[in-house]
């Protein structure tokens, strides 16, 4: 597949790119394994912070709120009993829970390339030759919209640096993320692809056919 690039300065370049077919011609015949990945992201991103008292944790409760009989009322231990308002909580989360996901290697990287394929495909991917980051917002917001990226764009370079952070940070709908940190997430959640040619080199050596 050949694709047209950008230069630097948002022109058109002369020479197409020529895109790997084992990364960018992997149509998937289900969609699950993607699935299974962007939930896996999900779920390995999840805060465990929701802690619940149980009865033995929440404050009071220690004398027994009436006798045993003689009352005409239900028998009763404890104020902090669940039944109880303000009692404790039963079967509530304790913040030891594991949500995570396992996926293996050779998975997450087939369902990388069955995304790339149809971002391709959709032409939503975008080659530009490379960016020059100064450190300033004004720099790449402009150049963006130059090359035809529009609303959420996910920008991969080869390596982030500080220069590059500070370009990007102001920018809402623009995520920067180097290429061998490429997830499914992030492809499915962008409306436009825009990936230096540096970077384009390092997504073929990580997701390209083995030798």
């Amino acid at each position: 597949m050949n694709l047209s690039s950008y230069t630097k300065s948002g022109a058109v370049a002369k020479d197409k790119v020529s895109l790997d077919k084992f990364i960018f011609e992997n149509q998937p015949d289900n969609h699950q394994l993607i699935k299974d990945n962007y939930v896996a992201y999900l779920s390995n991103s999840r805060d465990n912070l929701a802690v619940t008292k149980t009865r033995g944790l929440v404050s009071g409760g220690g004398r027994k709120p009436w006798k045993q009989k003689g009352t005409g009322q239900a028998r009763a231990g404890s104020t902090r009993s669940p039944i109880w308002r303000s009692g404790g909580v039963t079967f509530g989360p304790t913040g030891e829970e594991n949500y995570t996901h396992k996926t293996n290697k050779s998975a997450k990287r087939v369902a990388l390339r069955q995304v790339l394929s149809i971002i391709a495909a959709e032409k939503k991917l975008i080659i530009i030759e490379d960016i020059t980051f100064s450190g300033k917002t004004k720099d790449i917001a402009p150049l963006m919209k130059k090359i035809g990226a529009l609303n959420k764009i996910l920008l991969v370079v080869d390596t982030k640096t500080e220069l590059s952070t500070r370009s990007t940070n102001n920018l809402a709908e623009l995520k920067l993320v180097s290429a061998k940190y490429l997830n499914v997430f992030d492809l499915i959640n962008a409306d436009f692809v825009v990936i230096t040619k540096p970077a384009l080199e390092v997504v073929k050596t990580w997701l390209g056919e083995e030798k």
